[in-house]
């Protein structure tokens, strides 16, 4: 049992839930203004149709969608269904982890990057990139979070960042001199070593693993569907947030496995 849960009981699990859904509508306008080189911070929230102001009680999580039936209320525009789902899924993810980690620290350091995944892969879903302001800024939360007590030491994140960022850029290196064609792009390799700076080497190592396995089989999938080709470019960063987002949530025993096999 989490020591949130042992301390707060399903209250801390609630609360997680609630402020990681809060956070949640963060990551929206992460999600929308970096791809489009936009302040995050000026102007205030507004709709992305008309340019009106949102007010503060048309921006609560969830709720506000549901009231406003998913509608601007000025121009009637569509809210985009990605707008909840960003809300839900992270609040939801917080709520878990609160669930699930080991301490206090893990529970910060998790979210942390649990939050940085989830905007990462919307915006190189929509966008092919990963924005510098997102993994930059992770490697040094990364390696700064590593002095609080718990996995990973700063030594461990370092290496971590090193070896993801390193292992990545050689791996796309050697696809493209053997293919001909660019395996993947700067920004996944500044993304591995984000992951790598939270997660240490053995958790990273577990990402790419996870990301590798279920690219290839989406691959797979669209070529024997025949909507895909060996040439045709995926979003890795999708598959590299979903690998750290499950090393996060269920990566103790799996590492401990895993580390078992090389050592």
């Amino acid at each position: 049992m989490s020591p949130i849960v042992s301390e707060l009981g399903l209250f801390g699990v609630f609360a997680a839930g609630l402020f990681g859904a809060t956070v949640g509508s963060f990551l929206n306008v992460l999600i929308h203004r970096l791809p489009r080189g936009e302040s995050v911070v000026r102007p205030p929230s507004h709709c992305p149709f008309c340019g009106v102001t949102i007010r503060p009680l048309e921006n609560v999580p969830l709720i506000s969608w549901l009231a406003l039936r998913g509608k601007c209320r000025t121009c009637g525009a569509r809210i985009p269904l990605r707008y909840p789902a960003v809300e839900l899924i992270t609040g939801l993810l917080w709520a878990l982890l609160a669930w699930r980690a080991p301490s206090l620290p893990a529970f910060i350091s998790g979210a942390l990057l649990i939050s940085a995944c989830l905007a990462l892969l919307a915006i190189d879903a929509e966008f092919q990139i990963l924005p510098d302001a997102i993994t930059l800024t992770g490697i040094l939360v990364g390696l700064g979070l590593s002095f609080l007590p718990g996995p990973p030491s700063p030594a461990s994140s370092l290496l971590g960042a090193a070896l993801g960022g390193g292992a990545l850029y050689l791996l796309g290196w050697i696809w493209e001199k053997v293919r001909g064609v660019e395996a993947m792009g700067f920004g996944d390799v500044k993304m591995l070593g984000m992951i790598g700076a939270f997660l240490g080497p053995w958790g990273v190592l577990l990402t790419v693993l996870f990301a590798s396995v279920t690219g290839a089989a989406l691959g797979i999938i669209l070529i024997a569907l025949r909507r895909g080709s060996l040439r045709m470019p995926l979003p890795f960063g999708v598959f590299l947030a979903l690998g750290a987002i499950s090393v996060v949530l269920f990566g103790t025993g799996l590492i401990d496995r895993y580390r078992a096999l090389w050592i």
